[in-house]
């Protein structure tokens, strides 16, 4: 006797055994969002992407170009700890007048270390390389004074850097201690965490708090 055909409950019983669960994407904590590169400014031809783990468990990352033979990625793989954050140099390459205002992508995706789920988020970071810094910034820089980081503040005189002042490097450390300190707390709603809840921080607490630590780092990488 021939087995009638399994009916429309049972098929899609199947598929979804079959089809992976989809898995909702996590947000994905790069700084800065974009990059730009200048030929005839030697020194921005290496940048650094600062990767934030906000969240209580290890992640792993890995950076991927639309363009990998003309950028060398330092470290393009690795992991993050939680609450922490690592720096992925970047350095363009190939510096020739045939690129100019090209831009590529670099793609950092993220998945729980040891979890074997695959890519629970990834964002696409733009990168162009220009022939040189705008004419409006570089008007703006002889004709009048614009913000600069602390640490860059130049004399209009001698045209070197000022060191930061004991006061405002105090405050500076403060501050970023403070950030880390709001990284390190455990998330709301977290099980495994023993301490009062009016320690528990939100998502978005601990991206203002790593977006002000990519802030400070990158005042002291310059300074």
């Amino acid at each position: 006797m021939q087995r009638g055909a399994p009916g429309r409950g049972e098929e899609q019983e199947r598929r979804s055994a079959a089809d992976p669960p989809s898995l909702p994407a996590v947000p994905v904590f790069v700084f800065p969002p974009a990059l730009d590169f200048y030929a005839d400014e030697q020194t921005s031809h290496k940048q650094v992407l600062t990767l934030y783990n906000p969240f209580p468990r290890v992640l792993r990352y890995k950076v991927l170009s639309t363009a990998p033979l003309r950028y060398t990625v330092v470290d393009a793989e690795g992991l993050v700890k939680p609450n922490s954050c690592i720096d992925i140099v970047t350095r363009h390459r190939d510096i020739r007048a045939r690129h100019y205002g090209t831009t590529d992508r670099f793609r950092v995706e993220v998945w729980e270390e040891g979890e074997g789920r695959g890519v629970i988020g990834r964002k696409d970071i733009p990168a162009t390389l220009h022939p040189t810094k705008p004419e409006s910034r570089e008007r703006g820089v002889r004709d009048a004074p614009q913000w600069q980081p602390p640490s860059q503040l130049f004399s209009m005189r001698q045209g070197v850097p000022r060191p930061l002042s004991p006061g405002l490097f105090s405050l500076y450390v403060l501050v970023g201690l403070i950030a880390l300190l709001v990284l390190m707390l455990p998330l709301h709603g977290d099980p495994r965490s023993l301490l009062n809840e009016n320690l528990h921080v939100s998502v978005v607490q601990k991206l203002v708090a790593a977006y002000v630590l990519g802030l400070l780092t990158m005042v002291f990488l310059q300074a």
